[in-house]
């Protein structure tokens, strides 16, 4: 399954698991109604469905943990921040908190590429500040 390793499918597993956890946020759903919905319509061949379990599952499973790393690096509670780049920073964080096989530059850049796709206007901005602040305390030697 070498596909699943290319960054197209990565991106869409992140695309996907960032839309869930927000779907998780607001309707407050059970994780496996959810992760069901979305694996229900999922081109394997497109995206890597095994890296974007191991996101919705791991974020939201260590919500507590990644919640804990971020609240240093924003000025207010997690739960004020604009639903879909809380879960964005979410997703990026556990990404730099768990997948240090992924470079700190990338988490960061993929998490500006998801808000600029589905946050609000200036949102890449925001997320472009917490992922750098929160990275420099989770990965200090990269």
């Amino acid at each position: 399954m070498e596909q699943n390793f290319k960054p197209a499918a990565r991106r869409k597993a992140r695309e996907y698991a960032m839309q869930a956890i927000y779907q998780w946020q607001m309707t407050g759903n059970a994780l496996s109604e959810i992760e069901a919905q979305y694996l229900a319509t999922m081109n394997s061949k497109k995206v890597d469905i095994v890296y974007f379990q191991e996101l919705f599952s791991g974020v939201l499973t260590g919500l507590h943990d990644i919640d804990e790393a971020v609240s240093p690096a924003i000025d207010r509670e997690m739960e004020h921040i604009d639903p879909v780049e809380r879960a964005i920073i979410r997703l990026s964080a556990f990404e730099l908190k768990n997948r240090i096989d992924i470079p700190r530059r990338v988490v960061i850049n993929e998490g500006i590429e998801l808000a600029k796709t589905f946050g609000a206007t200036d949102g890449h901005k925001f997320i472009n500040g917490v992922l750098d602040k929160i990275s420099k305390e989770l990965r200090p030697h990269e």
